[in-house]
């Protein structure tokens, strides 16, 4: 079996080929075209990627039985534009197309659970709920890749849909280990509500696992929840949050993403994180559990990591 990952010099994509190396597969990595995308329908995404010329993509693809696309645009506070719709909308199609030529046999696609939204479960249905250009950008390119797979009948599609993902040299996660050993760290009482917190290591082999199933996995697969909660994993970088009144903190949340509607959305990327770490977010079980297929919980171990960084002077910068 060969593998081919667009996006591998990313943060996803060097877990995956790393995890790819480490269990002898024969992979290689391949740099994502940069595409730009007005659209803003599914339809009209399929049309522009019916229009895209995928000759040199499907050449590099040929051979390969799996092909994941971890490239796009992690700009979860992003206001929108040509480039987030080209890189997260468009170019899952593009690919699809581009594999279904090549006569690949698998193509994974990364996408984020917050293209469910505000939901209180997460879950592998196509009910999206995008509350931001950017989660807006991601649901739009799991529609028009599900209008590309109907016309690839020969092609399993198969898109994963991330979490909230930590690893060493990510942003993210740093900011996380900071907040957690300040005085904002907080948590809405009673702080036992899930976290969806998950290790970079899990996703990739969590896609390691949609490749190789012999059977065609369904076409949205949730990464599994690692077992924190909004209290733990605070507690896991190093915090003592403050437990608040869960109603005030609910007041808080709505008056946020007020504030934010007379500023045409832009704080909500900023409230949603807030509002996650009060209240976290359930998850549905889902295909990898179900199939026994649920990687090894890694979290704390990330988290742990990054309780010490933060607390090493000079880390961050090493």
């Amino acid at each position: 079996m060969t593998w081919l990952v667009l996006g591998a010099s990313g943060f996803v994509g060097s877990a995956i080929m790393h995890a790819l190396r480490s269990g002898g597969i024969d992979a290689r990595g391949l740099p994502a075209p940069r595409l730009a995308a007005s659209a803003q329908t599914p339809a009209a995404l399929l049309e522009a990627a019916a229009g895209t010329d995928v000759q040199g993509l499907a050449a590099a693809m040929e051979g390969h039985d799996v092909v994941v696309n971890a490239a796009g645009l992690a700009t979860p506070s992003a206001s929108g534009g040509e480039d987030l719709l080209g890189a997260n909308a468009l170019l899952p199609a593009v690919l699809a197309r581009a594999a279904a030529a090549a006569g690949t046999r698998r193509f994974i696609h990364l996408s984020s659970a917050a293209v469910q939204g505000r939901t209180e479960r997460l879950d592998e249905t196509d009910t999206v709920r995008p509350f931001s250009a950017y989660s807006r950008s991601k649901a739009l390119g799991e529609q028009a890749l599900a209008l590309a797979a109907d016309r690839a009948p020969g092609l399993s599609v198969v898109t994963v849909r991330a979490t909230s993902v930590q690893g060493r040299g990510r942003p993210t996660t740093a900011s996380l280990a900071r907040l957690a050993q300040s005085p904002l760290a907080s948590v809405a009482s009673p702080g036992d509500a899930r976290s969806p917190i998950t290790s970079v290591e899990a996703l990739a082999d969590l896609v390691l696992a949609v490749g190789r199933h012999g059977d065609a996995p369904p076409r949205i697969v949730l990464q599994p929840w690692e077992g924190l909660t909004v209290r733990t994993v605070l507690e896991a970088v190093g915090g003592r949050p403050h437990v608040l009144p869960s109603a005030l903190c609910r007041v808080a949340v709505r008056g946020g993403y007020g504030v934010s509607a007379l500023l045409r959305g832009r704080l909500d990327g900023h409230v949603r994180r807030v509002e996650l770490m009060w209240f976290g977010q359930d998850q549905a079980p889902g295909w990898a559990l179900e199939e026994g297929l649920a990687p090894e919980p890694r979290v704390r171990a990330v988290l742990a990591e990054a309780q010490d960084r933060a607390r090493t002077p000079g880390a961050a910068s090493a």
